[in-house]
C-alpha cells in the first residue's frame, strides 16, 4: 500500500513539476534574463573604473559548457521536474505517516491538508526571513552563509510544524478540533517568530556602484526585479503544492477511501 501512496505522490509531483516550470517559464526567465544582464553590466563598469584608475587589466572568459538557451529550457526544466519529484515524494510519505493516525478525514482532503501545510513550513515561512534573490545579485562570500542559514530555517520550521499538530491532537479531547488547532497554530506563529528574531539577516541586494568620487558610474537592481521575482517564486510553489495536494488528493481518494469504507463495513 504504501508503495502504491508514494508512486502517486512522484506521478503526482512530476505533473506540478511540468505546471512550476511552464510558469517558470513564463514570467521568472525574464527576470534571470535581466538579472544576468545587470551582473554583466557592474562586472563591466567595474572594469571600467580599474582601467581608468590605471590599475585595469584584461579579462578572458571561456566559452560557456552550455549555452544559454539550454540552460534555460533544458537545464531549468529537469531542475524544476526533479525537484518536485522529489517534493511529491516527500509528501506522499507524509501523508502515509498521517493518514494511519487519522481515521476520520477523507484522503482527499487530508492530501490538502497536507500539501497546504508542507508549503508553510517548507517555503513561506523560510522565505520570509530569508527571501528568494535572482541568480547573480547575490554577493559571494554571503552564499554559503546563506545557504546554511536557509536550510536551518527549512529544518527548524518543518520540525515546529510537526510539533503544533502535535499539540493541537493533544489538545483536541480538552479544546475540541477547532480551539485546538487554533491553539496550535498560534504556538506555532510565536515559536516560528522567536527563530526568526535570533537567526541573522542578510541584506545582500546589490546597490548602486559609486567610483572614488562619490558619483554613480552603475545603478543598483531594480527593486521591482527583485519583488517580481519573489513573488512569481511564491507562485512556483503555489502551482507546485496545489497540484501535488489536489491531483495526488483525487488519486489517492480513489485508492483508499473506498478500502476505508469497506474495512468499516466489514
Amino acid at each position: 500500500m504504501e508503495k502504491s501512496i508514494i508512486w502517486r505522490g512522484i506521478l503526482a509531483g512530476a505533473l506540478a513539476g511540468l505546471l512550476g516550470f511552464v510558469w517558470s517559464k513564463i514570467f521568472i526567465e525574464p527576470i534571470v534574463g535581466r538579472a544576468i544582464e545587470f551582473e554583466d553590466g557592474t562586472a563591466a563598469a567595474h572594469e571600467a573604473m580599474e582601467t581608468a584608475s590605471g590599475h585595469g587589466h584584461g579579462h578572458e572568459e571561456g566559452g560557456e559548457l552550455f549555452t544559454r538557451a539550454v540552460q534555460s529550457n533544458i537545464g531549468m526544466g529537469l531542475g524544476v521536474l526533479a525537484f518536485s519529484v522529489a517534493l511529491g515524494a516527500l509528501f506522499a510519505v507524509v501523508f502515509c505517516v498521517a493518514y494511519s493516525r487519522i481515521g476520520s478525514v477523507s484522503a482527499r482532503k487530508l492530501a490538502v491538508l497536507v500539501a497546504g501545510a508542507m508549503l508553510v513550513a517548507l517555503w513561506v515561512v523560510p522565505a520570509l526571513k530569508y527571501p528568494p534573490n535572482p541568480p547573480a545579485t547575490s554577493l559571494d562570500e554571503t552564499i554559503r552563509q546563506r545557504a546554511l542559514l536557509y536550510v536551518l530555517m527549512v529544518a527548524l520550521s518543518a520540525l515546529l510544524m510537526v510539533a503544533a499538530v502535535y499539540l493541537a491532537f493533544q489538545l483536541t479531547p480538552a479544546l475540541g478540533a477547532w480551539n485546538a488547532t487554533l491553539a496550535a497554530g498560534g504556538a506555532y506563529i510565536v515559536a516560528v517568530a522567536i527563530v526568526m528574531l535570533i537567526l541573522p539577516t542578510i541584506d545582500e541586494t546589490p546597490g548602486p556602484m559609486v567610483n572614488d568620487a562619490g558619483a554613480i558610474v552603475f545603478p543598483g537592481f531594480p527593486a521591482a526585479d527583485l519583488y517580481e521575482f519573489r513573488l512569481y517564486s511564491l507562485g512556483t510553489q503555489v502551482i507546485i503544492w496545489a497540484t501535488i495536494g489536489l491531483f495526488g488528493g483525487a488519486m489517492l481518494s480513489r485508492l483508499l477511501d473506498g478500502q476505508r469504507q469497506e474495512h468499516v463495513a466489514a
